[in-house]
């Protein structure tokens, strides 16, 4: 590979570094779309191998090396990194900082932490540098025709990758790109980290749906294949619906199906547990996602799971037989659990956003959020344009379940849930997400709960103190339960 040197200065539009998969897509993306694109990969033979693969009759330009990325440039310099998350960042980082001049921009297209994305913005800032922390979702095929696409950080590098990041991104109906500014520093790669959350619980809502038909209810693939055909054309259109659909339908070699001869121990990369972890630094649930997260720890105890199925009693006499429903009414029970869990997951997601606004001075657009998970990303489903129309009703909506579509929503759907969730339960099939759902509906729309008595407990033993209903918030007192203690309190805090 000969160095680049154009005769005319240099004349790319933008700089990719990382070609894996999801690099190579969104280069061959941005050429597709009229823009010069100069790459650099570590290993340079992956770059020979793209240039003469994928690439080839492009208008792409490879290198050897960063200085001539760097030199093939239109200022301001524009760089993505698409290269593993955490240190490989922060290092390819340091690399370039010496060789940018004051106002070019480094994007961050992979799955980092937002803190680090925090953190970054601030230290080139200092620098006279521009980042961009930008969440990317659409796998493989988003990244080569239309991803969804989440850029925050530093907005005066806005204007400068606008046109090119929303020329690539996917398009709702009316031609809106998946892309807008979502804010400042680690807001972007924020959303992206719920969106990965949220798709964690509809991967788990949707898991535990399959788990209730086949053995519970005993349906073929071909039964599931149809029922999630249909769902597929109602209210729980979506991707993933639409894949899973696909899935039941696939057939190996010897003509078995294929999810049968799957290991049941899921993976997970990291940014559901991120999810989970923010929420509970914020003091917000979400306690789906966390299920969902935990169903995935659970799953990956195999060999103990199946010493256990020989050993552990299932406390039911014909355990997996869903018993006193016809199956057409256990179906629509278990679509209405389905969407019912799924509100309540998006509801959650949301809340954490607006938490996340309100501690790290974010200025979000919640139905434009919904607006950009629209089409292009993994969790994309025509449920999203009711929550874009629950903000445009009430902007500052304290959450989705107090919006008039979702509360009747709920309540629709309501009976079957708790049909679903009860003949789960005695037929001894695990579904965490539907409980964990459920429990957080009826403790929402619970106007007293028995935490009153944990305060009260908390008061006796550590002298924590409490409020009382009778008195205005913010006022704290201490009983003396036993008669033998003192005036003295621990004070009131919350950890």
């Amino acid at each position: 590979m000969e160095p680049v040197n154009p005769p005319n200065g240099p004349s790319a539009d933008i700089g990719l570094i990382g070609l894996a998969v999801m690099g190579q897509n969104l280069v061959l993306n941005m050429n597709d779309h009229g823009y010069q694109v100069v790459v650099y990969n570590r290993t340079s033979a992956r770059t020979t191998e793209f240039l003469n693969g994928p690439a080839r009759d492009t208008n792409v330009i490879g290198v050897e090396t960063i200085d001539q990325l760097v030199a093939a440039l239109k200022p301001p310099r524009r760089i993505m990194l698409m290269v593993k998350a955490g240190r490989p960042v922060d290092e390819t980082i340091r690399l370039l900082t010496p060789l940018l001049d004051e106002g070019d921009i480094i994007i961050d297209g992979g799955n980092s932490y937002f803190e680090d994305t925090i953190r970054r913005t601030e230290e080139l800032v200092r620098k006279g540098l521009r980042f961009i922390g930008s969440g990317i979702s659409g796998g493989e095929e988003g990244a080569r025709y239309g991803p969804s696409i989440m850029p925050g950080g530093e907005v005066s590098a806005w204007p400068h990758v606008k046109n090119i990041l929303r020329s690539i991104a996917a398009k709702v109906a009316d031609g809106t790109p998946c892309c807008d500014w979502v804010g400042s520093d680690g807001a972007g790669h924020y959303t992206k980290m719920v969106h990965n959350g949220i798709e964690y619980g509809d991967m788990q809502v949707i898991a535990e749906a399959y788990h209730l038909m086949r053995v519970g209810a005993g349906l073929s693939y071909k039964e599931m294949e149809s029922v999630f055909s249909e769902w597929g054309n109602g209210l729980l259109d979506s991707y993933l619906i639409e894949i899973t659909t696909d899935i039941f339908a696939h057939t190996s070699a010897d003509g078995t199906p294929t999810l049968e001869k799957i290991l049941d121990a899921a993976g997970q990369k990291g940014t559901g547990k991120w999810t989970v972890i923010s929420s509970l630094q914020l003091g917000y649930p979400m306690t789906l996602v966390a299920e969902a997260v935990y169903a995935r720890v659970v799953s990956a105890l195999h060999d103990q799971r199946a010493e256990a199925s020989g050993v552990l009693a299932s406390g039911v006499a014909r355990s997996g037989t869903i018993s006193g429903l016809n199956k057409g009414d256990f179906i629509q029970a278990v679509h209405d659990a389905l969407y019912a869990s799924k509100i309540v997951s998006y509801a959650q997601g949301f809340m954490l956003l607006q938490a996340a606004a309100e501690e790290y001075q974010w200025d979000l657009d919640y139905g434009r959020i919904a607006q950009l998970w629209r089409e292009g990303c993994i969790i994309r489903a025509a449920f999203l344009d009711d929550i874009t129309a629950a903000f445009a009703r009430r902007p500052d909506l304290p959450s989705l379940l107090l919006d008039e579509f979702f509360v009747e929503a709920i309540r629709n759907a309501l009976p079957g849930w708790r049909t679903t969730v009860v003949a789960a339960v005695e037929s001894g099939i695990p579904v965490p997400a539907y409980s964990s759902a459920l429990a957080f509906y009826d403790a929402y729309r619970s106007g007293r709960l028995p935490a009153n008595l944990i305060q009260a407990q908390r008061d006796y033993f550590g002298a924590h103190t409490y409020e009382r209903i009778d008195r205005p918030r913010g006022e704290f007192f201490h009983t003396d339960w036993t008669g033998t203690g003192g005036p003295a309190t621990s004070g009131s805090y919350s950890a």
